[in-house]
């Protein structure tokens, strides 16, 4: 997977930094991942770290999946953590306009893992977000709440000590008043998704392709979250 950088300050100067891993000459849409985080910090972000690292498996599952008709691309916030002027949804946001001013009027997929589960839901409620794939997502009650007609995908595992399940499906019944929700409980499964990112990866661009092309699943589970299923356990 051949990436290609772009470095440019926010206009806070938070220093956020967007990942381009393939751009096609005629693109139909945008992956943009998010990753995740660690806790209320400061830190900076290191390419190296296990959360970005996370994101960067995604990637090259979007890039497969997507067969030269989609940016991949992935953001590096300004912070590790959650909080201060600076944080993972304004990053969110100016990753968003900066993939606008380049690639024009497309339909964006986002897919965040963890804080950046959340920062997907928070920040998805822009015209050009499609939908929504939520990764183990770290959330607080009725985030996600005002969305409006996106497909939104929940993966989380039962055994996640990080991101409780509960508040994941409490967002996912939320959510679901107006957009189309599915939410897949991933038996045994923990917070990083490493165990199981084969498969999960597999499904998380799945979805970001279906949504975004309207072709037709090519995971089962995918395609019965297509179909309407809105409670999934895999």
């Amino acid at each position: 997977m051949a990436d290609g950088t772009e470095r440019t300050d926010d206009v806070t100067g938070g220093g956020a930094r967007l990942v381009l891993a393939r751009v096609p000459s005629r693109p139909e849409g945008v992956v943009l991942l998010l990753h995740g985080g660690g806790g209320q910090g400061v830190r900076t972000v290191a390419p190296t770290q296990p959360s970005v690292l996370r994101m960067w498996l995604v990637a090259g599952a979007a890039v497969r999946a997507a067969r030269g008709r989609l940016v991949v691309s992935r953001l590096l916030n300004s912070r590790r953590g959650w909080g201060g002027d600076q944080n993972p949804v304004k990053d969110a946001h100016w990753a968003l306009d900066r993939l606008v001013q380049r690639f024009g009027d497309v339909p964006v997929c986002l897919v965040g893992h963890s804080l950046g589960g959340r920062a997907a839901l928070l920040a998805a409620d822009r015209p050009e977000v499609r939908s929504v794939v939520a990764m183990a997502a770290w959330l607080q009650p009725g985030d996600g709440a005002g969305l409006r007609g996106r497909r939104v995908l929940y993966l989380h595992g039962t055994h996640d000590r990080i991101a409780p399940i509960e508040r994941a499906e409490a967002s996912a019944r939320s959510v679901a008043r107006t957009s189309d929700v599915t939410f897949v409980r991933l038996e045994g499964a923990g917070h990083a998704l490493v165990r199981e990112a084969r498969t999960v990866d597999r499904i998380a661009a799945d979805l970001a392709v279906s949504s975004l092309l309207g072709t037709a699943a090519r995971q089962p589970l995918v395609a019965r979250a297509l179909s309407g299923e809105a409670w999934i356990d895999a």
